[in-house]
């Protein structure tokens, strides 16, 4: 119980709006070996959205809960000066920098290898879990009915954003978080690569790919070959030349990021 208070759950963040719940715990004195094992994996607890990023937020960032904030400065409306700037508020320090490091090459692998493959981005290091929780009405669980959810973050090796999706319910779909969710958190991220001005990476994990999925491979470096070489170097990909010579000088995308098969690789020839 003492990693449940050191990560805020049934408290509240202190986040800057109204309302905010605390959220559900058992009673620790009446909990016996079930209830121990069902907090393990989140049943008969709840926990609020902003609750939920902030643990998680700690668990990646090496260690420290902050308090969260919506409003990072106030101005003043004529002269547009600085009134107040809210700095981050480190509450404590939850788990040690080598276990943020462990957590986040587990986070990455579930979307390099597991149920959250749906929110991979080659080239880039994304890392997440999946939730799929059972709804609850008057004390009994639903069935077929669950609250589907993603977390997901990125670069997975020093963390920028984190996004949380949840869908309530949804019809006519497989009930996993996996299927649901992280195609969603994917197009954010998505979105935040050119907002946040996120680098491409050569170091993430290699996704396994199913015979479903539209494969990709690492971009090989051509330059300095001859066109014939060239060409079958490429053969997964489309090839458009330009030039009047037969060595290639210059090739787009870069060598040794990720590429769509099938994709067009540019090739200058000198």
């Amino acid at each position: 119980m003492s990693y449940i208070d050191a990560y805020g759950f049934g408290s509240k963040t202190g986040i800057d709006l109204n309302g905010e719940a605390t959220g559900i715990l058992f009673d620790v004195d009446k909990m016996g070996p079930v209830e121990l094992a069902t907090t393990s994996f989140g049943q008969g607890i709840s926990v609020t959205p902003i609750g939920q990023i902030r643990a998680v937020s700690a668990a990646i960032n090496g260690g420290t809960l902050y308090t969260p904030y919506i409003v990072g400065a106030m101005l003043e409306s004529e002269t547009n000066s600085l009134i107040k700037k809210i700095e981050p508020n480190a509450v404590r320090n939850v788990i040690s920098e080598e276990t943020s490091s462990l957590v986040r090459y587990a986070l990455e692998n579930v979307v390099a290898n597991g149920s959250g493959k749906n929110a991979y981005i080659e080239n880039y290091r994304v890392g997440g879990k999946t939730g799929t929780a059972q709804k609850v009405e008057n004390g009994t669980y639903l069935d077929n009915n669950y609250i589907l959810s993603f977390m997901g973050f990125m670069p997975a090796d020093d963390p920028e954003i984190v996004v949380y999706v949840a869908i309530d319910n949804p019809k006519g779909v497989t009930q996993y978080g996996g299927v649901v969710s992280a195609p969603i958190a994917r197009s954010v991220l998505l979105s935040a690569i050119d907002i946040l001005d996120i680098e491409p990476s050569k170091e993430g994990m290699a996704k396994e790919y199913t015979w479903l999925d539209k494969k990709y491979s690492i971009l090989p470096n051509v330059v300095g070959m001859n066109k014939e070489d060239a060409t079958k170097a490429l053969k997964a990909y489309k090839i458009e030349y330009s030039g009047s010579g037969d060595t290639v000088i210059y090739q787009s995308p870069s060598a040794g990021y990720y590429v769509a098969e099938g994709e067009t690789i540019m090739l200058l020839l000198d």
